[in-house]
């Protein structure tokens, strides 16, 4: 089976990282579970997990794991960015991409910040709200700085 595209994975990774804000920690390891056993539904086509080809299905784990276990540096980081608002206020779909985007600026050093950045707007663009594209790219700019 062929790899998927970066923007792909990186949409599975925010997808699994919004049910971080609906579930306990204690949770999460069964939820990671049925994310690829049930599989998903885009607007585009019906997926299922084991339409994850193998080594993006490590891949996705391996980040999530990694983003998880630097999640109090990360909101820390939005935290400062996000001037005047903290993080309990801040939507639960645009607070899983920043913390994709920032752990990809911070800790990833195999995508470029531009890339991140990027990246995070379309997610906001296709998930979020209308003004959610705006609101990451400032946040996002803000922490490139």
């Amino acid at each position: 089976m062929t790899r998927m595209s970066r923007s792909l994975v990186r949409e599975h990774l925010f997808k699994l990282l919004f049910r971080v804000e609906f579930n306990s920690p204690e949770d999460m390891p069964d939820q990671v579970r049925l994310f690829f056993e049930d599989g998903f539904a885009d607007e585009d086509h019906e997926s299922t997990g084991s339409d994850i080809p193998e080594g993006d299905r490590q891949y996705i784990s391996d980040k999530y794991a990694k983003i998880m276990e630097n999640l109090p540096q990360i909101d820390e980081k939005i935290d400062g960015a996000a001037k005047g608002w903290s993080i309990s206020r801040i939507g639960k779909v645009e607070l899983s991409i920043l913390r994709l985007a920032v752990y990809e600026m911070l800790y990833d050093e195999d995508i470029p910040v531009g890339v991140a950045i990027d990246e995070a707007v379309e997610l906001a663009k296709r998930f979020g709200q209308d003004s959610s594209a705006a609101f990451i790219n400032g946040i996002l700019a803000s922490l490139a700085k």
